[in-house]
């Protein structure tokens, strides 16, 4: 488990992909960790479940939002944010989720340091 300040993250990879159990405290727009790549949002595909709160990803030309007891699909493009008490799970592509990681760790540092 790890925790990043607004909540826990426990995350590992099985058969080639990472499964995520994301657990936030506070409220959370994660757009700004996105920043560098592709169009500032997340490249990767995601599979999930919401089991508790609200989750939203906005794309360019659209927004969905999923609530506790939602399962959803989410394809690359997106930049998502969560409510206070939200908890997910999430199954992504473990190569291609690790470059959007790195990216998050990066500017999550940037702004610690800011």
């Amino acid at each position: 488990m790890q925790d990043i300040g607004i909540g826990e993250v426990r995350e590992e990879v099985v058969d080639g992909y990472e499964v995520s159990f994301l657990d936030l405290r506070e409220a959370a727009d994660m757009a700004p960790l996105l920043a560098g790549l592709p169009d500032d949002r997340c490249p990767c595909p995601h599979w999930g479940y919401v089991t508790a709160g609200e989750l939203t990803f906005t794309f360019a030309d659209r927004v969905e939002v999923y609530r506790a007891g939602d399962a959803f699909h989410t394809p690359p493009g997106h930049a998502p944010r969560a409510t206070a008490g939200t908890s997910w799970v999430m199954f992504s592509p473990a190569d291609e989720v690790a470059r959007v990681n790195e990216t998050i760790q990066r500017n999550m540092a940037a702004l610690q340091e800011a």
